[in-house]
């Protein structure tokens, strides 16, 4: 069965614009489905193939003559050397739409892409299914808590209920798992670990103790939705702290992990310049931190930064399907402990987002929005709270309850 990503509408306006183009993300989330459905006239080229990947590193002056474009070429970061000749071959042919790309190691891409392929390469991110995807949902508009956003998103309106809400949580993003009921959750992220681990953790550091890496995993999976404090995970897992920033940046390169900056400017002084953590497949980080079932997971003490991290990585999914490589998302938090869980940009407008996984938010949990109104230059536009109550009602002055099921 394949499920229709949203990013193949921008992916469609890439190969338009771009000589090459250039789908990155984690690996087990769609990437070569993608690419292989959208450019099936494309000759299809897998750096997995031990022989394929001999004749693009031993002669990549051929490769190209013997695989004339368009063309496909999966796990491009096998073969670095190749781009200088995806570039010879845009730049003669000044053609759109050539080379097609995947790759899960944007941490050692981008060094490569950005001395080749500048300006020639349109470069997008995927992520796991999200839940407008799981639901099939065409509505593609990046999240925004405007009328106008929920006028069209209610359109298409699939109400999820509380038990499969955290299932999918427990569950996590990536296709194959949520596609197929009968795949053992354990297994199958045991092995994920076990491939991300040796296939590209190896090629992008020297990681000399695995178990210590995995280890350092856990904890960085211990922290969803948490304040990063990098000297203290270095300390629990017995590394330095350099080697803990290392560690953390393949992790975030490789779209595992992403961080939610604080938001700043000139005015502001106390505000905290530390990021938020979250994990971008909630089953991934169930796995690490040994949630075995949904139902202990809606539960546990672990249970509110899993809701928020869930709604962090559907809300970044929006962005990314939209062809957003840097979404507008920032959070607040001052030196008198005043924190605003999300703040997204737009126009010059910040709308500020609370998430609570209960279904009875209340005034209260969006006392911290006026925080901003003392902001010199700053705009505050409509915001709420992100929870499990079943529509949108109003909350205090343009701020609203929102369900999950509007993300």
């Amino acid at each position: 069965m394949y499920i229709h990503r949203h990013l193949e509408s921008i992916l469609e306006k890439a190969s338009k614009m771009f000589g090459a183009v250039l789908v990155t993300g984690p690996r087990q989330v769609g990437k070569t489905t993608l690419l292989r459905r959208f450019a099936n006239s494309a000759n299809y080229i897998s750096l997995d193939d031990p022989m394929q990947l001999h004749a693009a590193v031993e002669q990549p002056a051929t490769f190209f003559k013997d695989n004339t474009p368009p063309v496909f070429v999966d796990e491009i970061q096998y073969a670095p050397n190749l781009f200088p000749y995806i570039k010879m071959q845009v730049d003669e042919q000044n053609g759109k739409g050539m080379f097609y790309l995947s790759g899960s190691q944007q941490f050692k891409l981008m060094k490569n892409v950005g001395e080749s392929l500048a300006g020639r390469l349109g470069i997008l991110n995927l992520l796991g299914l999200s839940l407008r995807e799981y639901q099939q949902i065409k509505f593609n508009d990046a999240f925004l808590p405007v009328e106008e956003y929920f006028t069209a998103r209610k359109k298409e309106l699939k109400p999820i209920t509380y038990e499969d809400l955290w299932k999918v949580i427990h569950r996590g993003s990536m296709p194959d798992l949520l596609l197929n009921e009968d795949y053992d959750w354990q297994i199958f992220y045991a092995s994920y670990v076990k491939t991300y681990i040796e296939r590209d953790v190896r090629e992008l550091t020297q990681v000399g103790d695995e178990v210590k890496f995995i280890t350092f995993m856990i904890a960085v999976a211990s922290i969803t939705g948490q304040l990063l404090n990098i000297s203290s995970l270095a300390k629990n897992v017995g590394i330095s702290v350099s080697t803990a920033e290392r560690w953390l940046s393949i992790l975030v390169t490789c779209n595992i992990v992403y961080l939610l900056r604080p938001y700043a400017n000139n005015v502001l002084k106390r505000v905290v310049k530390t990021p938020k953590l979250y994990f971008m497949d909630t089953g991934l980080a169930a796995y690490l931190t040994k949630w075995t079932n949904a139902d202990v997971l809606k539960n546990g003490a672990m249970a509110g930064a899993f809701f928020e991290t869930f709604v962090i990585a559907e809300i970044v999914k929006s962005y990314y399907n939209k062809g957003i490589a840097e979404p507008p998302l920032y959070f607040y938090r001052d030196k008198e402990q005043k924190e605003i869980d999300l703040l997204i940009e737009c126009n010059g407008v910040l709308h500020p987002l609370e998430m609570k996984k209960h279904a009875d938010p209340k005034a209260a949990d969006i006392k911290a929005f006026s925080v901003l109104d003392s902001i010199p230059g700053v705009k505050r536009g409509s915001g709420g709270v992100i929870c499990t109550y079943d529509r949108i009602v109003a909350l205090k002055d343009n701020d609203k309850v929102i369900p999950i099921s509007y993300l």
